[in-house]
């Protein structure tokens, strides 16, 4: 079995239902839609396409766009090859762009039009391993005939699907290589546990480019035989009118929009009716108490919260039928294996914290080109099982068996469900003229949960709003630090490591 499979049985179970609508309030309210029969059509056009454009088995092919139904189009295409989509996060800027461009090589880039001007802020030879860069928008310049049909390509379970970049402590993104079979065991976990049904609607708002939209939103969609209701992106207004009063029965999100969302409906009389709707889920952030409970008061709907991770898929879930814990993520889905352990890897009882390991056909193999890395980030028990270090924190419930996470190994920052990691920052940073020393950590904040701040340690004063427009060139703006303290010198041990714990502490000055 490959994902092109899996999507194949709504199509011959239901070829005349809308399995895709689309609209960008912003632009054009008039809505897109492909039923399952028209979307594998186009899907076959977008595959002889790229196909002639020289994609073959095992080659990239990067995306830099938003939500839209080329996105999807385009991807179904690419598994359909054998090849393997690389989708970049929309807010990267030249730095990290250039960065996967240079590590994945893909073959071709797609974009559109709108994200022109970044990619031209690349220099020739970070462009220079592309045979193409089209974009979907110019797509009739470029599209095969209408019924035109790829030559059929042999895709194996174990065959790569996707490459997803994730930040890491050594300051360089890493490529998650993800197979069919990891998808697979995701999604018919996912099927299961929160009993997707046919005629279930999801309204998606979150980014294609991420797991969370990605994989556990339009894959268990298109595998159920479901409506995914696609949106360019949060729009609080809209969001509340299709939950409220359209067909959609499925809201996935992040912490920080249902922060936003607890806020508007305090002040909505009447309150929204939310009566049609089946499940609510959040993830990709640790969502607080306060917010699960309010929002249950709210709305009379108790969020599910689960955890993944781009290497593993999902992991667990609080669960669809029974109890939902504030500020828990449940137990494992079907099919995955945990353990928390010590710093020398013995198994703790529950109760006690350590680090939570995981392994299932949900997990990856290793990350692209880096042996090393991989190596690093697994382990084998005696049995010979080899498991994944998440590097998260977590305990058990010695009652439920419930699990809750902690916080990060490495100092991970997430805000509003992206990661951020301190070092990649911090590297950059030490590149301006007059920073000699730099650390970042994550500042609690109370709509995205956490933002990354940063301690500096320069020659003399800095002009920071050069500074910020600086790093904002280079970095994701949600990755630019929002407030900057200065210091006399970092503190550190005695082998010379900062001891970020203690800067908050340190005597500083922020900015005003």
């Amino acid at each position: 079995m490959d994902l092109t499979r899996l999507f194949t049985i709504p199509l011959q179970r239901t070829p005349d239902k809308i399995a895709l609508e689309f609209v960008d309030p912003t632009a054009d309210p008039t809505p897109v839609t492909y039923t399952y029969r028209e979307l594998h059509r186009a899907a076959d056009r977008w595959a002889a396409s790229l196909q002639a454009l020289g994609v073959t088995k095992g080659d990239r092919v990067a995306f830099y766009m938003g939500n839209r139904p080329e996105f999807v189009l385009a991807y179904l295409a690419v598994i359909r090859l054998g090849g393997i989509m690389v989708p970049i996060n929309l807010r990267y800027r030249r730095r990290e762009i250039r960065h996967i461009l240079h590590d994945a090589t893909p073959r071709l880039l797609l974009t559109e039009d709108r994200q022109q001007a970044v990619l031209d802020e690349l220099d020739p030879e970070d462009r220079a391993g592309l045979e193409h860069v089209l974009s979907v928008d110019q797509a009739a310049n470029w599209l095969a005939p209408e019924d035109s049909t790829p030559e059929p390509a042999m895709v194996h379970g174990d065959d790569l699907a996707l490459i997803m970049y994730t930040s890491g402590t050594t300051g360089r993104s890493k490529g998650a290589m993800i197979s069919h079979n990891n998808v697979l065991a995701t999604v018919t976990g996912l099927l299961a546990a929160w009993a997707w049904q046919a005629d279930d609607v999801l309204f998606l708002v979150l980014p294609l480019f991420h797991t969370h939209g990605l994989v556990v939103g339009l894959h268990c969609a298109l595998a159920a035989g479901a409506t995914t209701r696609l949106r360019p992106r949060f729009q609080l207004e809209e969001t509340v009118r299709e939950l409220s009063s359209g067909p959609a029965t499925l809201f996935f999100a992040v912490p920080t929009i249902y922060v936003r969302l607890v806020a508007a409906l305090r002040e909505m009389e009447p309150r929204p009716d939310f009566s049609r709707m089946r499940l609510f889920c959040s993830g990709s952030a640790p969502l607080a108490a306060e917010t699960h409970q309010e929002f249950t008061a709210l709305t009379g709907h108790q969020i599910l919260e689960r955890y993944g991770m781009t290497e593993t898929g999902m992991n667990f879930s609080n669960p669809y039928a029974g109890p939902r814990i504030p500020g828990t993520v449940g137990t494992p889905l079907p099919g995955v294996f945990a353990r928390i352990v010590d710093d020398q890897g013995n198994d703790l009882p529950p109760g006690q914290e350590g680090e939570l390991l995981v392994r299932g056909s949900n997990v990856f193999d290793g990350y692209w080109q880096d042996p090393e890395k991989t190596a690093a980030s697994f382990s084998h028990d005696a049995q010979g099982n080899r498991w994944f270090h998440t590097g998260d924190l977590a305990r058990m419930d010695p009652e439920t068996g419930y699990v809750t996470l902690l916080g990060r190994r490495h100092e991970l920052i997430i805000s509003g469900g992206f990661n951020i990691y301190p070092r990649e920052i911090e590297e950059l940073l030490l590149t301006y003229p007059g920073v000699r020393e730099a650390a970042v950590v994550g500042e609690p904040h109370p709509e995205w949960g956490e933002v990354p701040v940063a301690y500096l340690v320069t020659d003399g004063p800095v002009d920071e709003a050069a500074l910020v427009a600086w790093a904002k060139r280079e970095l994701a703006g949600f990755k630019v630090p929002r407030r900057f303290y200065y210091l006399d010198a970092l503190p550190r041990n005695a082998m010379g490591k900062v001891q970020k714990h203690l800067l908050r502490s340190s005597q500083s000055t922020p900015t005003p």
